[in-house]
């Protein structure tokens, strides 16, 4: 288990995260989603053990995880721009990181580089951006890590390559409980993937739930009345946004759906449908709770 308890990091005046608490259970997907600037990457990187954390503890397991090089020997880290050394081919980074896993296969490092087609002799410098993520996860996966953290992982690849390491990274959750930390602004491929979803802002993490839960919890409500919308029902109701198409209202709606629907029939609607919610659609009602609002721009 991945846990961070009271956590804070402070550079320079600014502060990056403060008292965030975080739990991650062994085998499952998480993902980090947030504003730009709310402190992932520092999160990640404190998880990664390449920052230490000014107070608050972070562990795997119960072990810390700053300088701890046994521990690290487990986890394997691909930042937003994959580090690869200055004229490296693919072949030589392998053996560098065969050097630092004890877990490293070459059987299975061999089939990766065979199954995206990678030329090892190439420099990895001289590949675009999709290439070198490519090599990264190859490398990554060859490691045979207990976690593996991701900081915008698929940025960069096209649809059928996307979808080979989605497919290879749930077969290894599946096959050896491998756990992994998505951070992602491409929600739908964190919806696609994760199980668990945390919500960051400002520095602190302001909701951690499964992503099941975290979608029965909000609702897309559609009605309409031969008059309008009850009062009654308006200040009843947890609405997180309201907007007017025509004759029918859009509710954006938190609590229990059965409570919700109990009160909406005594109104005695004339429309009235409970919709399915997009992760995107619950990170920005969320957002607008808190006051990180979409406002309409005019150019």
């Amino acid at each position: 288990m991945i846990e961070m308890s009271n956590v804070s990091k402070q550079f320079d005046r600014f502060q990056a995260l403060e008292n965030v608490n975080l739990s991650i259970q062994k085998g499952s997907i998480y993902g980090l989603i947030g504003s730009n600037g709310a402190g992932k990457t520092t999160l990640i990187k404190l998880l990664a053990g390449i920052y230490r954390q000014d107070k608050g503890k972070i562990s795997i397991d119960g072990k810390p995880v700053y300088e701890n090089t046994s521990l690290k020997q487990n986890i394997f880290y691909i930042p937003d721009q994959p580090f690869v050394f200055s004229h490296y081919t693919t072949k030589q980074m392998a053996r560098f990181y065969k050097s630092c896993y004890p877990s490293w296969s070459e059987e299975r490092f061999e089939k990766l580089a065979k199954l995206f087609e990678v030329n090892l002799q190439k420099k990895i410098q001289t590949f675009s951006k999709g290439w070198q993520r490519q090599i990264s996860f190859i490398l990554a996966l060859a490691c045979n890590p207990e976690i593996l953290i991701l900081d915008e992982p698929l940025d960069g690849l096209d649809p059928v390559v996307r979808k080979k390491v989605k497919n290879l990274l749930i077969h290894d959750v599946a096959e050896r409980e491998m756990t992994i930390l998505i951070s992602s602004h491409n929600l739908r491929e964190v919806e696609d993937l994760c199980d668990h979803i945390g919500i960051i802002h400002k520095g602190s993490i302001i909701i951690e739930k499964e992503l099941d839960e975290l979608k029965s919890d909000t609702h897309k409500v559609q009605l309409a009345y031969r008059d309008t919308v009850p009062n009654k029902l308006l200040r009843s109701l947890k609405i997180l946004h309201s907007e007017k198409r025509g004759s029918v209202s859009i509710f954006i709606v938190k609590g229990e759906e059965d409570s919700i629907a109990k009160q909406i029939r005594e109104t005695n609607p004339v429309i009235f449908d409970i919709l399915p919610l997009t992760l995107e659609e619950i990170f920005i009602y969320e957002m607008g709770d808190i006051g990180y609002a979409i406002k309409s721009v005019v150019v």
